[in-house]
């Protein structure tokens, strides 16, 4: 008999179910049967979908759902609930945070009851929490709550203290954690003339808004708020009044013959002004890959330029008036110039920022981050420790957001570090399959393939991250990671072609200029390899024997091959 195998965690947990659902059952069963068929292709299934949500289970007239965060669940249940005002049927929602047991087909315990009889407590159209939940949520979710004192509920042998969050026809605006700013993606225009085409702008659309989701660091609007503006006459200060919305993107498509031209604008909501655009011009051949490749790239591009101008907005800020948002952006405004002095500001920030909220799963990888930087540049004189720093808030950052793509290419930097490959490209591929169009995700994957051993592999997703934004200002870190892995593929000439590439794009960086000579040394080039290692001991000395005792890849004759060539170019034995 197989062993049974269960895992016990702490999970948000949503419990909805149809009020007086079997009177309803009675008075009109295929009514009933319909409207709930329609509640759940509509807007259950893909509303849990945007919150990262799974549905464990369909209880006939209702449904269990769980949540890696509780921000994430009490989100979905408001949106849940908009979504499901047009629908004849009423839904009541409970919302609690424990302890489950998942047996890998359901899961169990005190925290799922409490939730149900929470359900129970709510009122049709209603939301009703937790005291654990709104201790939360309170302050970062913004939304009006009564407070309904301590219940005795059936089953559970401690009163719940419960909130009801009110919910209006206006809606409360939900704000997410430290009021970072929202992005509407509008529906995009069909100029075909054909009515026909309709589905697939709608279609690249919806595409979008999936895709934009995954990002942690920014909220997206719902669907179904966007889509009330489709054909309307808007502007961009409505749409921001209306939505909360700080950021709009809208486009239109246009299909000619076998072509089709698809055009994005990013939009400043606050100032009118045009952050960024683009014409995409494809074939229309393969349609459905034609949609994955457009979404892709806009959703990549689009959340590098929210990120970049979020960043130069903190940095202006007056330095008292930070929240922990702010903190975190501010920081990486002062990061991304990587120095050694910026990065020592930008954990100054970090840390700032885990002080005023420790539960801020971004602050967390972001100072994760700054150790990484620190190690990967040469700048720290405790190795160790740094690896030590990495390890412990990339793990934290997972733990408080699991479904956050940053936070899990974080944790890949600590196990890469930590010379354990096996579990550093693991957790790349759940970064990939949180965010495919994560750049650093998919860069990351390919890095880390490489350092164990499969450069082939590597190469894929390297190239995969370069078309989805091939405007991406940490393009010099990713073709040295391309150099790089052409080099251990044993291509010579493209690891020169890549490396020469990163230096034009920044030639401060020392790891390129050592993967030059080391190409180089390979090809026999010896004086421009002498040329190179000079270069890299220019731009900060002592990196390349830093960099080889590092012995970054899991094979020894990986290592050897790479120390072979710099030693061609002059590199003094180690």
């Amino acid at each position: 008999m197989a062993e049974e195998r269960t895992n016990r965690r702490l999970a948000a947990v949503l419990a909805a179910d149809v009020a007086g659902y079997t009177r309803l059952m009675e008075k009109n069963t295929d009514g009933t049967v319909a409207a709930w068929s329609a509640a759940r292709d509509d807007v259950i299934d893909p509303t849990i979908a945007e919150h990262f949500g799974r549905t464990v289970k369909l209880t006939g007239d209702g449904f269990l759902a769980e949540f890696p965060t509780i921000q994430d669940a009490v989100n979905c249940a408001i949106a849940l609930q908009t979504g499901l005002a047009s629908n004849s049927l009423d839904f009541r929602m409970g919302i609690n945070f424990g302890d489950i047991l998942d047996d890998g087909v359901d899961i169990h315990g005190e925290g799922i009851n409490v939730a149900a009889r929470l359900e129970g407590l709510a009122d049709p159209g209603g939301i009703c929490i937790s005291g654990d939940v709104f201790n939360q949520i309170r302050n970062r979710i913004d939304a009006t709550y009564d407070d309904l004192g301590e219940k005795e509920v059936k089953n559970v042998s401690a009163p719940v203290r419960v909130y009801r969050i009110v919910l209006d026809s206006s809606a409360p605006t939900m704000k997410p954690e430290f009021e970072a700013p929202a992005v509407a993606v509008l529906p995009f225009d069909n100029l075909s003339g054909d009515p026909e085409q309709e589905y697939f702008s709608d279609g690249l659309t919806e595409d979008i808004i999936t895709a934009l989701s995954y990002w942690r660091s920014f909220p997206v609007i719902a669907r179904n708020s966007t889509f009330a503006y489709k054909g309307k006459a808007t502007n961009a200060r409505q749409i921001s009044e209306e939505l909360g919305a700080s950021y709009i993107l809208e486009g239109s498509v246009r299909k000619a013959g076998e072509r089709i031209r698809v055009t994005a604008q990013l939009i400043d909501a606050g100032t009118g002004h045009h952050l960024w655009a683009k014409k995409f011009d494809r074939d229309l051949t393969e349609i459905f890959d034609l949609q994955d490749e457009l979404t892709g790239a806009i959703a990549a591009t689009v959340g590098s330029e929210l990120e970049k101008n979020e960043r130069k907005i903190s940095a202006s800020k007056h330095p008292k008036n930070l929240d922990a948002w702010d903190c975190v952006n501010r920081g990486m405004f002062f990061f991304y110039k990587f120095t050694k002095e910026g990065i020592a500001v930008a954990r100054d920030l970090f840390e700032q920022a885990i002080t005023l909220d420790p539960a801020y799963s971004q602050a967390h990888a972001s100072l994760a981050y700054s150790h990484h930087m620190d190690i990967l540049q040469g700048y720290t004189s405790d190795r160790e420790y740094s690896i030590e720093q990495l390890m412990k808030h990339a793990s934290e950052s997972v733990s408080l957001d699991a479904a956050d793509s940053f936070a899990r290419v974080l944790l890949t930097f600590a196990y890469r570090w930590s010379l354990q490959h096996d579990f550093a490209v693991a957790e790349a591929r759940r970064a990939v399959e949180i965010n495919p169009n994560d750049v650093w995700a998919r860069a990351t994957l390919g890095n880390v393939l490489d350092l164990a051993g499969e450069p082939e592999e590597g190469l894929i997703h390297l190239k995969r991250a370069l078309l989805l934004n091939p405007r991406d200002f940490h393009n010099h870190f990713f073709f040295a990671i391309v150099a790089r892995a052409n080099l251990n593929n044993r291509d010579y000439s493209l690891a020169e072609e890549w490396a020469r590439k990163s230096i034009q794009e920044n030639k401060a960086q020392p790891r390129a200029h050592l993967l030059l000579a080391a190409a180089l040394g390979h090809l026999g080039k010896i004086e421009e390899a002498r040329t190179a290692l000079g270069a890299c001991e220019n731009e900060q000395p002592g990196f390349a024997r830093t960099w080889v005792s590092g012995r970054e890849y899991m094979k020894p004759e990986d290592n050897d091959h790479i120390l072979d060539g710099l030693r061609k170019a002059g590199l003094p034995e180690i």
